[in-house]
């Protein structure tokens, strides 16, 4: 608070200080009506009290991570299959995945996050939370995703919100926490340009585009743009999101921002899932690789770097984003901390697995 009574002298220290405030608004040569009313009290040496609420404030946040992806590029929306930016410039999402985050809570973390981003040069985190309560999935890890989300909104990172089907196969199992997590999500985000929502993904099993995860696409999509008319939403594709060019056949209709999942173990997934990807792109399908690794589907046995590096060059080439799995220090060749590094970030290479090395020294450099 600011007390006192104001003289001639005291007049010009407070202008300045008005000044300041003032131009911390979008137009610094127009005063609002309170501090016009500040200033008169001012002048006529009146013995009111002046309270820092009184002071004219900015009428936005300042964001000082001016060179930072969200503040770049604002919300992104899709332009025919590209993803582009709020001035309509293309923009490619690279990023990291954590592994199920009821298992590594961990990395849920602002630390880990920002050592992605200064020096990985991720643009987008993935926040995977496993919906199979078998497998460890309740209703208190919505908390953690928030948390994750909030991280990455304070360090201007783009963030997918993954509800990870994966041991429980068909999406209309978990469909009514689906649409119920979904409603949360997006009504509690709907004015954040950086969140997108990955909403089954890996649909497996017993399970078809037509008769399973279209319908329940529909059904979670539609719940999602009654909050949130404009968010980026990717949709799982049948057989563990590599069916691609089944989907670019029947996409979903009447609905915009909407992308279709496709994952790859490059030692596992070679030529013909490439040729899939090709198809699907030649019927004008929007693709998103929202997972990938270049080890064996099982996220273990063998790295393959030369098929790795074929398949990102084909994902450069077309301006297609890719997200790596996964940010743990699991023992396994998919993740990409050493199983035997306990520190949640500011991680050199020697902390990094083979795979982990591959990848950062790949993306440093985009």
């Amino acid at each position: 608070m600011i007390r006192g009574v104001f003289n001639r002298s005291a007049f010009l220290v407070v202008m300045i200080l008005i000044t300041i405030v003032i131009s911390g608004c979008k137009r610094a040569d127009v005063m609002s009506t309170e501090a016009l009313a500040i200033t008169m009290a001012i002048e006529t040496e009146t013995t009111e009290v002046i309270t820092t609420e009184s002071l004219v404030q900015p009428t936005e946040e300042i964001n000082t991570e001016s060179n930072t992806p969200v503040s770049i590029h604002g919300r992104l929306k899709l332009d025919g299959q590209q993803i582009v930016d709020q001035s309509g410039e293309p923009v490619q999402l690279r990023g990291v995945s954590t592994h199920g985050i009821q298992w590594f809570p961990e990395y849920v973390s602002v630390d880990a996050f920002k050592t992605m981003r200064d020096d990985w040069h991720i643009n987008v985190v993935r926040l995977a939370m496993y919906t199979d309560p078998n497998v460890g999935y309740d209703e208190t890890l919505h908390a953690l995703v928030e948390k994750g989300v909030a991280y990455a909104t304070e360090l201007d990172l783009y963030v997918i919100i993954d509800w990870h089907i994966l041991s429980d196969g068909n999406p209309n199992l978990s469909k009514d926490r689906a649409i119920k997590f979904f409603d949360e999500m997006s009504k509690k985000y709907k004015g954040n340009p950086n969140v997108l929502y990955e909403i089954c993904n890996e649909p497996n099993g017993d399970v078809t585009w037509t008769k399973d995860i279209r319908p329940y696409a529909e059904s979670v999509v539609n719940v999602i743009r009654q909050n949130d008319k404009n968010a980026l939403i990717i949709v799982g594709t049948p057989t563990w999101s590599q069916d691609v060019d089944l989907v670019a056949k029947d996409p979903i209709e009447n609905q915009e921002n909407i992308l279709y999942a496709l994952h790859f173990y490059a030692a596992t997934h070679k030529e013909y899932l490439r040729e899939k990807l090709s198809k699907a792109l030649k019927l004008g399908l929007p693709i998103i690789v929202s997972e990938f690794g270049i080890s064996d589907a099982s996220g273990n046995g063998e790295i393959d770097y030369e098929e790795g590096t074929i398949w990102l060059d084909l994902l450069e080439s077309h301006g297609i984003g890719y997200v790596a799995w996964n940010l743990s220090n699991k023992s396994e060749t998919s993740a990409l901390i050493r199983s035997d590094v306990k520190t949640i970030s500011g991680w050199n290479d020697s902390d990094l697995t083979p795979w982990g090395q591959w990848f950062v020294n790949w993306i440093s450099i985009r």
